[in-house]
């Protein structure tokens, strides 16, 4: 009997209507488009302006486009694992609910929180349970509505973030194509530089943590930055020394989309030519649990059965990793 790896046999996505340009963000804080665009790569990002919608809704969206395209049933699929930052509400699993509201009635659900490496995680959490045995379609979905955690005042952060979803399918594989290795860390230190004050357990919400704009990410720029710029790289590296991938052998580099100069950081350090480096960050910004599968619904039409691409990603935690997989198919 060959070994059951676990591929990616379908993508889907969704961003919402609204574009938030540099233009726009210009008459909101004291920035400009040229400032933005040569720190960060973006150009804007997409905001769900619906107040009554949260992330939910990005992430039903894109699981239904994904079920659409690919033609599966909702009732065959077994697990709903939802990558997130930004829940509907505390308690109840944000997962449930997408998939009940898609018809995945025989599916079990819940959220899995990493920050910007949630994706990336869930990855390898959905390949596990693909791998098993036990399970023959787990859909995996990266969603965030980060403006409803972003002070648009604050133009160290604004600038930043956009909102969107997308979603894949992992099913089992015996021809080899799929997750073929991983890579990922984390490391506590970063838990001072990028995070949410209030909330949580710590300093649970009230009247003073809403006058102090604690319920807004803070982030330390420059040494998120620095850390990022490093621990993508070196996983990169990691993982194409682990498995005696040259820079010829590499397809595509799936980079989370947080920052062009990290991306480019990344590929260097790879040595990878600019044409296998896949980059949407001019368009969303950084949509955190989503980047990586919007990514795979940009680029799917240049995705090539038995291609190799390296998936890498960093987040608040700290949290990073990096994930090798073969494409198994080749888009109709």
């Amino acid at each position: 009997m060959n070994k059951i790896t676990a591929a990616i046999t379908a993508v889907g996505a969704y961003v919402p209507d609204y574009v938030l340009s540099n233009e726009v963000l210009e008459t909101m804080v004291d920035t400009n488009d040229e400032w933005i665009t040569s720190r960060t790569g973006i150009k804007e990002r997409r905001i769900l302006k619906d107040k009554d919608k949260g992330t939910s809704f990005l992430a039903i969206k894109a699981a239904q486009d994904l079920l659409q395209k690919s033609g599966t049933k909702p009732e065959d699929i077994d697990m709903v694992l939802l990558a997130t930052a930004t829940p509907d509400m505390p308690v109840a699993a944000t997962a449930v609910y997408v998939a009940t509201q898609i018809g995945a009635v025989n599916a079990f659900a819940y959220d899995l929180q990493a920050a910007c490496s949630s994706f990336l995680y869930g990855m390898s959490t959905a390949a596990a349970y693909i791998q098993s045995g036990r399970y023959k379609k787990v859909l995996l979905v990266g969603a965030d509505k980060m403006s409803s955690i972003i002070d648009y005042t604050d133009r160290a952060t604004c600038i930043i973030f956009g909102d969107g979803a997308g979603a894949v399918l992992f099913e089992p594989n015996e021809e080899g194509y799929g997750l073929q290795d991983e890579y990922l860390r984390s490391d506590g230190i970063g838990r001072e530089y990028l995070k949410i004050d209030a909330g949580g357990s710590i300093l649970p919400a009230s009247e003073e943590t809403l006058a102090n704009k604690q319920h807004y990410v803070f982030q330390d720029g420059k040494t998120v930055f620095k850390y990022a710029v490093s621990n993508m790289a070196d996983v990169s590296e990691k993982i194409m020394n682990r498995n005696n991938l040259s820079h010829d052998d590499v397809d595509w580099l799936i980079a989370h989309q947080a920052n062009k100069r990290i991306i480019d950081a990344t590929a260097s350090r790879m040595n990878l030519d600019d044409s296998k480096v896949l980059v949407n960050i001019e368009k969303y910004g950084n949509t955190t649990s989503a980047t990586l599968p919007l990514l795979l619904s940009d680029f799917e039409h240049k995705f090539k059965k038995g291609d190799n691409l390296v998936f890498a990603s960093f987040g608040g935690g700290f949290t990073w990793g990096s994930i090798y997989l073969k494409w198994a198919y080749d888009k109709k």
